[in-house]
């Protein structure tokens, strides 16, 4: 049955998959692990070991150091969004007004950093 909060879960893990360069159905998700849980069990500190490398390295090409804090602050707030997005119990699932809400804030944060065109 289709639901906000299914397409809310659906979001979230699109989100997972895009900046981890993960598929859901990758191999090393079996039984009770999943994408999910992969990710929230990695934040905060190991945001560049669960980044897709090709990411990492376009990020590490056009950012400077001091701005690269901001755009680390920004990465983990995308991470956060997905997570919160994919919880398993769909009452608990961010709504699509608070993500919506919390995109444009790191959209804001990136432009006044000077990283977004």
């Amino acid at each position: 049955m289709v639901s906000g909060e299914g397409n809310v879960c659906s979001y979230g893990i699109l989100l997972l998959e895009m900046f981890t360069g993960l598929s859901p159905t990758n191999e090393m998700f079996r039984e009770n692990f999943n994408l999910h849980k992969f990710i929230k069990e990695a934040l905060p500190e190991q945001l560049p070991e669960v980044t897709d490398p090709l990411l990492l390295q376009e990020m590490e090409s056009h950012i400077g150091t001091a701005r690269g804090d901001a755009t680390c602050e920004c990465l983990e707030m995308v991470y956060r969004i997905g997570v919160a997005c994919s919880v398993e119990a769909r009452k608990e699932r961010m709504n699509i007004a608070e993500v919506t809400s919390q995109l444009h804030f790191i959209r804001d944060k990136l432009h006044a950093a000077g990283l977004q065109g």
